[in-house]
């Protein structure tokens, strides 16, 4: 009986967005963002409520975050390149990685907080309001001081740009915003689909990790210091390399270790609404696999 209910609760979130046809997707989204919006926002007042302890936390992100850019800088106080690239190319590189991995965990950075809610039975909490479950795990508990790490990124991206011979124009400065959203996008999917697999493996959130921050931390260092296997594992397997090897190379002028074709540059917001797509429907069938824990 109670697996019954639980299965019937669970579906009916989903149930009631397929019978409702009235609602288009821009519609849908709208509303999305904004029951995203109020959850968040109602995070932020309680966090600005004791406005010293998260300045304190802030800085504190925003220093802890640096010690992996000065492990760079004690290594380029000892070579002038690091596998052929120079200090300011290696910080475009850290910079543009870090600060799309630093808007995904803004955004969605709670995500793996659902296997605890699998395993305690509150995420039946959330299948009984009226908004998408994704969106209120997202936004649960919404933590601002992780502006302090992308402050830190954004200003080793700023740092290294200025310091880049790009020959500037409007259409690489579009170039490099387009390489930082597309960036967080391909993030944010992992995000969700390691969610996804909490579903049915309650302590996955490990591995989520392994592909966000590890992919990060991958990513922070020219692919000319790593074999070939492993760079075309990121390119064709788990596409990290579009979060800013490869749009990055192009902006510098750069040949990819792999030889790709040259159109290949330009697939960035294609693999990162591929990698949304296939986030959503991991979410989806997630979500459907999910029988509460039957107490």
């Amino acid at each position: 009986m109670v697996e019954t209910v639980t299965r019937d609760v669970a579906a009916g979130p989903l149930r009631a967005d397929r019978d409702a046809p009235a609602l288009g997707l821009g519609r849908r989204t709208a509303e999305a963002l904004r029951v995203y919006g109020l959850i968040v926002a109602m995070w932020v007042r309680s966090t600005l409520a004791y406005r010293a302890s998260f300045a304190m936390t802030t800085v504190a992100n925003l220093v802890a975050t640096f010690a992996d850019f000065a492990a760079i800088l004690v290594m380029f106080g000892h070579v002038r390149a690091l596998g052929g690239f120079s200090l300011p190319e290696v910080a475009v590189l850290y910079g543009s990685s870090s600060t799309s991995l630093a808007l995904a965990d803004l955004a969605l950075g709670s995500m793996d907080r659902l296997g605890r809610r699998v395993r305690d039975g509150t995420l039946d909490v959330l299948l009984v309001r009226p908004a998408p479950v994704l969106v209120q795990v997202a936004a649960d508990r919404f933590a601002l001081r992780r502006l302090g790490r992308l402050s830190q990124a954004l200003a080793v991206l700023g740092w290294g740009l200025a310091h880049l011979d790009a020959g500037w124009t409007v259409g690489r400065v579009l170039w490099v915003v387009s390489m930082v959203v597309c960036g967080a996008v391909i993030f944010g999917a992992v995000f969700v689909v390691g969610a996804a697999c909490q579903f049915l493996a309650n302590d996955a959130a490990e591995v989520q990790n392994s592909f966000t921050y590890g992919g990060n931390l991958l990513l922070q260092y020219p692919p000319t210091v790593f074999g070939r296997e492993l760079v075309r594992g990121v390119t064709f397997v788990v596409p990290l390399a579009f979060v800013n090897w490869i749009p990055a190379l192009h902006l510098m002028g750069r040949d990819d270790p792999l030889g790709l074709p040259g159109w290949v540059d330009h697939l960035g917001p294609l693999v990162a609404a591929g990698c949304a797509v296939v986030a959503g429907a991991a979410w989806r069938l997630g979500l459907r696999s999910y029988r509460s824990t039957g107490s």
